[in-house]
């Protein structure tokens, strides 16, 4: 087998940036080129602003300017992007990723994109209710990949 593609999936937790050192040691051991994604999930805002429990419209005037949140959540991404190469990116041919979507599917899609012999991303251990309300992208992500996927547990 060679591996001459990863693809590292990251987020801003303790768990992908485990993850992310697994995926870049292996990235220097077989020379391989290093695939870094970011996906950025969609979030649903009410389109008119009002108090959850009373569902009385919130006043909007408290000197709160209107940030237009994808631009906050593309930012982020860069940030995190830039900070996870310079931290582990060193001398490493590397390309990154960034998509709007769900993160078991833009995982997916950003291997095929980048051609990768291998995903690498890390696990929150979620289990019971948590799991089945807020689902796996890690188990997704194996399910549904035609390439190897290594799944990085993190001790606390």
């Amino acid at each position: 087998m060679k591996i001459s593609k990863i693809l590292i999936g990251i987020d801003d937790s303790a768990y992908a940036r485990n993850a992310a050192a697994y995926g870049f040691d292996m990235a220097r051991d077989y020379k391989a080129a290093v695939g870094l994604v970011h996906i950025i999930e969609p979030m649903v805002i009410p389109s008119t602003p009002a108090d959850n429990v009373t569902g009385i419209p919130m006043d909007s005037t408290f000197g709160i300017q209107e940030v237009e949140l994808s631009e906050v959540q593309t930012n982020q991404t860069e940030a995190l992007i830039n900070s996870t190469i310079k931290e582990f990116g060193d001398g490493l041919e590397i390309t990154a990723f960034k998509q709007y979507g769900f993160r078991a599917e833009g995982i997916i899609d950003c291997c095929k994109e980048f051609n990768a012999d291998m995903i690498v991303i890390g696990t929150h251990k979620r289990s019971g209710i948590d799991r089945l309300l807020i689902g796996s992208v890690a188990e997704h992500v194996v399910r549904h990949s035609a390439v190897p996927v290594l799944v990085v547990p993190f001790a606390e």
